[in-house]
This record gives C-alpha cells, structure tokens and sequence, in this order.
C-alpha cells in the first residue's frame, strides 16, 4: 500500500467510528446476554478450533464484536488489531464493560507486533477484511508467523467474484469495466464509501477508502506458500451484507457470495 492510499484508509475508518459509537452499551448488552456477531457458517465451522483456544488473534478487529463473539464462543483470550484508532477505543470500551481478557493494538495488518509472533492457536479475520489488504504475500506471512504450531486460521469472507457485480443493478450484471483480475486499488463505492459519502459537511470532499481485488486462488495459494496447509475451502450462496439489494434471492443465489478457509500451520 502507497503511504498515501494507507493514510486515507486509515482517516477515513477512523471516522467511521463514529457510526458505531452510539452502539457500544447496546452491543454489550447483546454479548453478556449470549449474542454473537458470528454468522450461521462461522457458528458452524468455528466451535471445533477455538475449543482449548488460548489466545485467537483477529486481524483488522474493526470495533471487536466478533473478537468478544470469539471469546463468548470460548476462546481464553483475545488480541486484536487494526488500523483505525477510534475503532479500538470502542472495542476496548466494550471489553472493558465485559471484564473480558482482552489486549487492542492499533496497528496495520502487514506489521503487528512482533512479540505476538508464535502466539495464536487462531488466527481469524474476514468479513470485509481483505479488500484492505494492500500486499496478499506479506499478509499471508503475518498469519503464518502469528501462529502457533499447529494453530489454525479461519476466514469468512465476501467471495471475489462480488467485485464484477453491479450493486444497482436488478439482476447479476458485471460492472461496467471490471475484471475478475484488476489489480489497482480503486475507491469504496459501497461501505464505508456512502457513509462518508453523507457524514461529509456541505461543501467539503467526502473523505475515500481505496480496496484492493485478490482471486479465491491467490488467496488460498498465497497462505500456502507461507507454509500453511489447506483444512477446508467451501463456497456459499449467501452473503453478509445487502450488496445486490435489487436482485431476487433466487437469482443472486445461483452464484457464489462468500468463502469459508480453514489452513492449519505445522505441529
């Protein structure tokens, strides 16, 4: 990532905080009365490796609803990261009010602190995580060294195939100049660019995040070349957010919107 394309991300998630602060003592509330962040596939895939969890460490943790979601779920301890600083203050506040064993680090993906290295027997991120990740190679190094022998990393995550379709569109339409294999960061067109979009004052420039497009191949090849081994790569019709809001379910559903990837470091 340009310091440049960084630096926008970052200002730009740090003032998305703001849509979320309102929602810290609602949030708790729905985790100490046994609510979860976690979607129907993560509750189904996750329990049997955060079983005799000591430390799950979730990258780009965002405002920490599905890190708390993993400690509820049983995990001993959660670490996470991310680049936003006005997000982790709402997570801390959160774990804070839970009492929960938690440890925020604001820091980019691609360089987490080092004395984590060898720590997590999970590593978890997704959920439109990777389209911030700006170099796959040493993102899949991070996991790797971040790992404990024999730990686990788990992703759910929008399939990539989501980057051709046209949101507006009232069926599965490939938006106007894409490729399954574009390469070059181009502005948020969805979230968090709306909500930028509308919070900018009168006058003034909203404020853009710039995502990044990596194939279901590189990901998966990308991990493996850093000396993880593939556990479980599934597909799945449905996504987590409303990206084709026009399209009938029926229709969208005839292709894939998210992935579900378990790789497991060596013992």
């Amino acid at each position: 990532m340009t310091r440049d394309v960084r630096a926008a991300n970052e200002a730009a998630w740090n003032l998305v905080a703001a849509k979320f602060a309102p929602d810290v003592a609602r949030d708790v509330e729905f985790l100490r009365s046994g609510g979860s962040s976690l979607l129907p596939v993560e509750l189904d895939e996750l329990p049997p490796l955060v079983s005799g969890c000591r430390r799950a460490i979730h990258l780009q943790c965002s405002h920490g609803m599905d890190a708390l979601s993993l400690w509820r779920l049983g995990a001993r301890e959660i670490v996470g990261d991310d680049l936003a600083a006005e997000m982790l203050a709402l997570a801390r506040r959160k774990s804070d009010l839970l009492g929960a064993p938690a440890v925020w680090h604001h820091a980019d993906v691609l360089s987490p602190p080092r004395e984590l290295g060898g720590t997590a027997d999970l590593v978890y991120t997704g959920k439109g995580a990777l389209c911030w990740v700006s170099d796959l190679a040493r993102w899949a190094e991070v996991v790797a060294r971040l790992l404990a022998p024999g730990g686990h990393f788990y992703v759910f995550e929008g399939h990539p195939l989501n980057w051709l379709w046209e949101p507006e569109a009232a069926d599965l339409e490939l938006r106007a100049g894409a490729s399954y294999f574009d390469r070059e960061p181009r502005p948020n067109r969805d979230f968090p660019g709306l909500w930028l979009e509308q919070a900018a004052r009168v006058g003034e420039s909203p404020a853009q995040a710039f995502e990044h497009h990596w194939s279901l191949g590189e990901i998966v090849s990308a991990l493996a070349r850093a000396g993880l081994a593939l556990v479980s790569l599934r597909e799945h019709a449905q996504d987590f957010w409303p990206q084709l809001p026009r399209v009938p379910a029926e229709r969208a559903g005839r292709m894939p919107h998210s992935f579900s990837l378990s790789m497991r470091a060596p013992a």
